[in-house]
């Protein structure tokens, strides 16, 4: 008979066996891919993703469960979005074979000038309150979207958020981190402490949250449409919410709105084609630094290798700067898209990296930070969903329009007061915007993608790209895999995740990186979803970011 101890011997030498062999198999990132050959949502919030997938299981479209997830996102993460905010999409027709943008995005009021905050003492733009708020563009763009991409009826897509407001949803630990955060921006304005601080503080994981007013607001648009918003009931409180702080937002600003079908930029990355839209966003800056980034071979041995992440940073501060300078509403500024994404203007900014160095001195971007909420959607037609929308920085402008119970954005915070600027503020311009959705796509295999976050937009988009072109990474993991993020192209701070190694944080460091090391998954970084359809196979592939407290889920059976 053996031994006790033998026997342990063997179970411990078995284990070991074991271990070797999962080691050499399978995923080396937390989460699985979400594979059908049927519609999938992936959002931030998985209330969210399963309204969208049960809107594809009833027939809806793409679009039709996009809207119906923004509305519910609007609820459960009232301060990323909502109905006072502004949405670009970017969708794939599968029918047509092409790519459509639409820019909904909403100018300053007409009365909002340098001028007038200038007799009021104030020399930069504001970050908050009432004369950060522009024209909401969301509904309307839902509205645009839907005539011409939905399926189901229109008032049928909010039956799902006005539920989770009127009944309540339970906080998760993501939204609950967001809200505490953000808390200041509410504390000002008594109708937000009202709506959004139950008992004066920010509710808590796992508290029951209900917001009936916003419930209210939908049913009116659910059942009237965008008329609502921009020239009923709805106007007529964001009205009386303008006046009563002092704010300049009249009838003739909001009843007119439309967005605008804008055609999207693109640049070539190592063979396959990134997608994003024109300014007022600032997706160029993602294109621009691929472009650099793909001037020279892979650096190192891997993403979080110390040359790769340091041309990463290097061309991430090359093209902000770029940004920054150039950017602007191509209505009312020549925007030099076309010089900034050639390769020559990509090999002359590559020629400024010093692989051996930092450059702590390239000209400031300051971009502003935000907040926002990114979600794609394929339905099993193949077209394909890439949306963000957003009130721009954590609850917005912190004014909660009274009896509706929804934040207005501070969008405004982006204009600059410079009158050099082509970013200068003036009444009816949109500002500079940092919502970017994307895609790429290479033969039969197309990629709807987006990471959130502000001023780490596109630095997040390339290192997304390049995690699957360069490393053969699938959606999941690129999603998943360390990132870097930095908010202006000046200085030489930067923040990264734990998870990239020790010697490679040294080793930025001894060129002159000053490192911020983060959670090993932060919100800071950004919170992505992605979907892969493989117009080969009929197969659809989703990917969640663990950083927030989404789920990718797959269209339910229709019983």
């Amino acid at each position: 008979m053996k031994s006790g101890l033998a026997i342990l011997g063997l179970l411990l030498s078995g284990a070991v066996l074991f271990a070797q062999d999962f080691s050499e198999v399978g995923r080396t990132y937390g989460r699985s891919m979400v594979i059908t050959p049927d519609g999938i949502a992936a959002t931030s919030q998985i209330l969210a993703s399963q309204t969208a997938a049960g809107i594809l299981a009833r027939g809806g479209s793409a679009v039709d469960a996009a809207i119906a997830a923004n509305a519910v996102l609007g609820v459960v993460e009232p301060m990323m979005d909502g109905p006072g905010g502004d949405l670009f999409a970017l969708y794939w027709d599968a029918h047509a074979k092409q790519y459509v943008g639409l820019n909904s995005s909403g100018p300053a009021p007409r009365a909002l000038t340098p001028a007038f905050l200038a007799a009021k003492g104030i020399k930069e733009m504001p970050a908050s309150g009432i004369h950060s708020v522009t024209v909401p563009g969301a509904v309307e763009g839902w509205a645009k979207m839907h005539e011409r991409y939905g399926k189901l009826p229109w008032k049928d897509l909010f039956a799902d958020a006005i539920t989770y407001a009127e009944k309540g949803f339970a906080v998760t630990e993501v939204i609950h981190e967001a809200w505490v955060i953000d808390i200041e921006r509410l504390q000002a304005n008594p109708e937000s402490v009202r709506v959004l601080l139950p008992g004066g503080k920010a509710p808590d994981v796992g508290q029951l949250f209900r917001n009936p007013d916003l419930g209210h607001a939908y049913r009116l648009i659910a059942e009237q449409g965008p008329d609502a918003f921009y020239k009923g009931a709805v106007a007529e409180a964001i009205l009386k919410t303008s006046r009563s702080l002092g704010g300049t937002m009249a009838a003739e600003d909001l009843a007119p709105f439309t967005p605008e079908w804008v055609t999207p930029i693109s640049t070539d990355y190592r063979g396959w084609r990134v997608y994003e839209l024109p300014p007022n966003g600032q997706g160029m800056a993602a294109l621009e630094m691929l472009n650099i980034m793909g001037t020279a071979p892979l650096a190192g041995s891997g993403p979080v290798s110390a040359p790769e992440m340091h041309k990463r940073i290097e061309a991430m501060k090359l093209s902000y700067s770029d940004l920054r300078r150039y950017d602007a509403d191509p209505r009312t500024y020549d925007v030099p898209v076309q010089r900034l994404l050639s390769k020559e203007w990509a090999q002359q900014r590559a020629a400024l990296i010093d692989p051996r160095h930092a450059n702590c001195n390239v000209p400031a971007g300051n971009v502003v930070k935000g907040d926002t909420t990114y979600l794609t959607v394929v339905d099993r037609e193949g077209n394909m969903a890439s949306w963000i929308q957003s009130v721009s920085q954590g609850f917005g402008s912190g004014v909660t329009v009274q009896g509706m119970g929804f934040i207005l954005q501070d969008r405004g915070a982006g204009f600059s007061l410079d009158p050099k600027s082509p970013n200068v503020l003036a009444g009816g311009k949109r500002p500079f915007h940092t919502i970017i959705p994307a895609f790429m796509d290479r033969g039969d295999k197309r990629i709807a993608f987006g990471i959130m976050g502000g001023a780490n937009q596109p630095l997040a988009h390339a290192q997304f790209v390049s995690n699957i072109v360069d490393y053969d990474m699938n959606i999941q993991a690129a999603l998943e895999a360390p990132r870097f993020t930095k908010r202006t192209a000046d200085g030489c701070d930067v923040s990264i995740e734990s998870r990239v190694p020790l010697e490679t944080l040294e080793q930025l460091s001894e060129r002159g990186h000053q490192i911020a090391i983060r959670r090993g998954y932060t919100q800071e970084m950004g919170r992505g979803q992605a979907i892969l359809h493989d117009a080969v196979t009929n197969m659809n592939y989703a990917a969640s970011d663990p950083r927030a407290d989404g789920a990718a889920v797959p269209e339910p059976l229709p019983h």
